[in-house]
């Protein structure tokens, strides 16, 4: 008896590793935080519709219950995640990647609400998937981790009361970003804009103290670059180039934003694209390393992309994104010139990329949602559906394509709809 239940033991534990493993590992498929896997708004996947039936792709199911906000959701393995807000507090909540089926929420922050003018409820971070690990922050900068499989908080950290940030108009919006046993994100203030922390503990690592600008609503990027790892920051005075390892500002580039700062950088080879609305516009900075000391110079300003926070996203030698007042876009990465615009066909929003074609996502309205080409060539769309269940709110969170499906959260609702080719 003892030798079986001996073996059965061993048996246990065996599956408990495959279990913890299938957490961690990141298939082709998933999408494990903001943007994506390399957070540039592209999926690698292969075989998906190049065209969309009169009706739009299949809905394979909706999920309710999620709460309001404008979070979008992280994919991986057989679990979605995404945070909102509900009656009492706002909430991590893990659901069923087959049926959309919540399996547990954890709360995230202490109260639900509204920062800033406009009353724009929930949380708008995306949370960050890695191994077993959930991180995710909310609207106030209560900033928590949690077991992947069942929900249990390991640890918390507040932006202000333990780093000194100050809350931004609109509430904190930055999705955190993990690089090896680290952690990282951007509470702002003068002790420090970006901190790193341990990702099992909390630990403090380091915080950016030569780098001291006010968190806005960007998200960190992660480069190797002149031989040093680097964070790479937009916030509405500069945009920076930080140390991984402990912290060191590397560079630094002054580049004034105006209102709200949200769109997430875009790095190729040394070269450092910002995007931001309000009438500012787009940037291209130069990055140099020269004898372990960097440089930074600009090679463009001009407002042929003004994006308000749908994004932009580099594929070959361009840009496309939405552009206020100038509709849909192509930009020329290098030389900043516009290649076309179109503003007739689909009002302003968000975007992903995925086997040569945009998926758009209209922010008013129906909610519209439109498959394109991907090609400096002109706007050329291939199928639109408009969203069923609309919220009264603008559809905000960008959508996602994860596994030959797309995901469209709306407030307390999420979408999924069958992409891939039969």
């Amino acid at each position: 008896m003892r030798k079986m239940n001996y073996a059965a033991d061993k048996i246990f534990k065996a599956l408990a590793l495959l279990l913890v493993a299938g957490l961690g590992s990141l298939a082709a498929d998933d999408w494990p935080q903001w943007r994506g896997p390399n957070r540039d708004g592209i999926s690698k996947e292969t075989g998906l519709l190049k065209e969309w039936p009169a009706s739009g792709p299949r809905l394979v199911w909706k999920a309710a219950g999620l709460g309001s906000g404008y979070s979008t959701v992280a994919v991986v393995g057989e679990r979605i995640y995404t945070t909102g807000d509900r009656a009492d507090a706002n909430y991590l909540v893990a659901l069923n990647r087959a049926d959309g089926k919540i399996l547990w929420s954890a709360k995230l922050g202490g109260k639900a609400g509204a920062p800033g003018w406009g009353g724009f409820a929930g949380p708008r971070a995306t949370p960050t998937v890695d191994g077993d690990l959930v991180f995710a922050v909310d609207q106030w900068g209560e900033m928590a981790c949690f077991n992947a499989g069942d929900g249990k908080e390991l640890w918390r950290k507040n932006f202000t009361t333990d780093f000194g940030g100050a809350r931004p108009e609109w509430g904190f919006s930055e999705s955190p970003l993990v690089d090896g046993d680290r952690v990282m994100v951007t509470p702002g203030g003068s002790r420090g804009a970006i901190v790193a922390l341990d990702k099992k503990t909390g630990a403090m690592i380091w915080q950016s103290r030569e780098f001291t600008d006010a968190a806005h609503y960007s998200s960190l990027i992660l480069v190797n670059w002149g031989g040093v790892r680097q964070v790479i920051q937009l916030t509405a005075d500069s945009v920076a180039g930080v140390a991984v390892a402990d912290g060191k500002l590397l560079w630094r580039a002054v580049r004034k934003g105006r209102t709200a700062v949200i769109p997430t950088p875009i790095f190729d080879s040394g070269l450092v694209y910002v995007t931001s609305g309000y009438g500012v516009g787009c940037n291209l900075f130069k990055v140099t390393e020269a004898g372990g000391k960097f440089s930074v110079e600009q090679l463009y300003e001009n407002k042929v992309m003004q994006n308000h926070h749908g994004g932009a996203i580099k594929i070959g030698d361009y840009v496309y994104g939405h552009s206020d007042g100038r509709g849909w876009t192509c930009q020329d990465f290098k030389t900043g010139e516009v290649k076309w615009q179109e503003k007739s066909k689909l009002g302003k929003g968000s975007l992903v990329f995925a086997d040569g074609r945009f998926y758009l996502r209209q922010e008013d309205k129906q909610g519209t949602v439109a498959l394109i080409e991907a090609s400096p060539e002109g706007y050329k769309e291939l199928g639109r559906f408009d969203q069923p269940d609309r919220s009264s709110k603008n559809s905000w969170p960008h959508p996602v394509v994860a596994g030959g499906r797309l995901y469209l959260r709306d407030q307390d609702i999420l979408l999924c709809y069958d992409v891939k080719q039969p």
